[in-house]
């Protein structure tokens, strides 16, 4: 049976996900204009078939997935989501059923987030599958929480747990094991389905001074938002939260510990805080349902950053996170 052509997949699938502005995505550009007196905030990701994802995971997940990291970006940085644009390029084995289940996940994640589709590009990627996806939030004007603007005796906090998807992917790949049905499964689903931070944009922009999210690993990812800064920090490895799931699998082995605080795909938030904001910060954060955790704080100092053993000695690793090159 002949597969549809560009157009007839775009009105079939896409088109019902589209907002004010996409024009029913029969136009070649939307309009998007930001709320009075905010300012737009715009990121871009894209995930890869066998770099970003196992190309035999749930299509639906895929997409849960490709929109999520995106959404991630704009939590840490204060920014609400106001739509986003998706290219989408198809290896030459698609099928009309793997993307009816992309498009619906695509959609239940759009919804849910209030991130309508404005459109985008679908092509032939004569290779792997390709999901690049341009996200657009906005601030407050001159609101947007930056990278590297925090000071020395600010206080360092996540959002969530830590080590979930790395650890879940570890086991997908079987170089971990565990006999915990219950935790295979949750850590699985963590590294399928980011769950990003939106509910904390506008406390972060109350009371954070820097935030990034944790895509690439929590030690990396440290060491990038106090690069260059003239500033170090210092965690406490007993401080990082983890979930129960991944506390059953670590056990007391040092090698899953260091997966979870090195590893990949958390899509949690790191800020720096004031410590007279850190109370406030945190009680606002759990009663906006997400749990954050101070676990250290930032120093003056060109050092990498340091984590500590529930010792007090330093720990070493040989990759601080995940990198493409």
């Amino acid at each position: 049976m002949a597969r549809a052509g560009e157009d007839a997949l775009i009105a079939r699938y896409f088109a019902p996900l589209s907002g004010p502005g996409a024009e029913g995505l029969r136009d070649d550009a939307a309009s998007l204009t930001p709320s009075p007196g905010h300012d737009l905030v715009v990121t871009a990701d894209a995930v890869v078939a066998g770099v970003h994802y196992f190309p035999d995971d749930p299509p639906g997940s895929i997409a849960i997935k490709a929109l999520g990291v995106n959404l991630s970006d704009l939590a840490a940085k204060g920014a609400s989501p106001r739509g986003f644009l998706l290219t989408l390029a198809l290896p030459d084995d698609w099928t009309e059923a793997w993307l009816s289940a992309f498009a619906e996940g695509l959609g239940t994640a759009s919804r849910h987030h209030a991130c309508p589709l404005l459109g985008g590009d679908t092509v032939r990627s004569g290779g792997p599958a390709l999901i690049g996806i341009t996200a657009f939030g906005e601030v407050p004007a001159g609101c947007m929480v930056r990278r590297q603007t925090a000071r020395a005796g600010d206080r360092l906090c996540v959002s969530g747990s830590i080590g979930d998807a790395a650890l879940g992917l570890a086991l997908r790949l079987s170089t971990v094991t565990t006999p915990d049905a219950v935790a295979l499964d949750a850590l699985r689903d963590r590294y399928l389905h980011p769950r990003p931070r939106l509910s904390l944009a506008p406390l972060l922009r109350r009371h954070a001074r820097a935030a990034m999210d944790v895509s690439d690993g929590l030690v990396g990812d440290l060491t990038k938002m106090l690069a260059g800064t003239g500033l170090t920090a210092q965690i406490e490895a007993a401080r990082v939260p983890l979930s129960s799931a991944a506390r059953a699998v670590i056990g007391g082995d040092a090698g899953r510990l260091t997966i979870a605080l090195t590893g990949g795909d958390d899509y949690e938030i790191l800020c720096a805080v004031p410590p007279e904001r850190l109370a406030a910060f945190l009680d606002e954060a759990d009663q906006a349902g997400v749990r954050a955790t101070e676990i250290g704080s930032v120093e003056p100092g060109e050092a990498p950053p340091r984590v500590l053993d529930a010792s007090g000695a330093a720990m070493t690793f040989t990759a601080e996170s995940f990198s493409h090159f």
